[in-house]
């Protein structure tokens, strides 16, 4: 059962939620967020009008599917598109946030060649050790019909990346292999968000 702040819906009080209502509010919203941090400047208006509606609906869908199905849900559509905190924007924001990094490395999808005779970081180790446990995390979604085991994982990769990529820098390194490997861990990290945000039926933008 999903209710809304200002209570249940009830169709006998019509206090029921026109689902097309919903998401032109959800679009709206997104629009207004996206206008405050101003990251898509540049964009025509076509193109923007695609990504408020892309993250709209990643915030609708995200933050009903987070929520383990045998539960009751409260659903608040401000704070469902926050760009911080477990939302799909904020997956959606760092899935952006590596695809700008590999065009400023001139990269597309292809992996930098790489030699691993380097002294991985705590953050690098944390990272590869989440994104190795993509397969069981599908596995356990399908197994239990929970989609929000995705969802969470996901929230734990990106919180997980944006600690690395805080912490260490990437274009910067001085050192070309410790750079490669960071590319590397990057697009990898960018894969994993797209496949696991497609298992949930939402897509992620290329800038946000």
């Amino acid at each position: 059962m999903v209710e809304l702040p200002s209570g249940k819906m009830k169709s006998r009080e019509g206090t029921v939620v026109d689902a097309d209502d919903l998401i032109e509010g959800m679009i709206a919203t997104a629009a207004s967020a996206s206008e405050e941090s101003g990251k898509l400047t540049g964009l025509d208006t076509e193109e923007v009008k695609k990504v408020h509606k892309m993250v709209a609906l990643g915030a609708l869908k995200y933050f009903i599917l987070k929520v383990d199905p045998k539960k009751n849900m409260l659903f608040n559509p401000e704070e469902s598109i926050d760009f911080n905190g477990n939302t799909g924007p904020f997956i959606q924001y760092t899935h952006a946030r590596i695809r700008s990094l590999m065009r400023k490395a001139k990269l597309a999808d292809q992996l930098p060649e790489l030699n691993m005779n380097i002294e991985l970081q705590e953050k690098e180790q944390a990272l590869i050790q989440m994104i190795g446990q993509f397969p069981g995390i599908i596995e356990e979604a399908g197994e239990n019909m929970n989609p929000g085991a995705v969802a969470n994982y996901l929230y734990d990769l990106v919180k997980t990346y944006n600690q690395f990529y805080h912490e260490h820098s990437v274009l910067n390194e001085e050192d070309e292999n410790i750079r490669n490997f960071r590319l590397n861990l990057s697009i990898q990290t960018g894969k994993v968000i797209k496949q696991g945000m497609w298992l949930l039926g939402i897509d992620v933008p290329e800038q946000m």
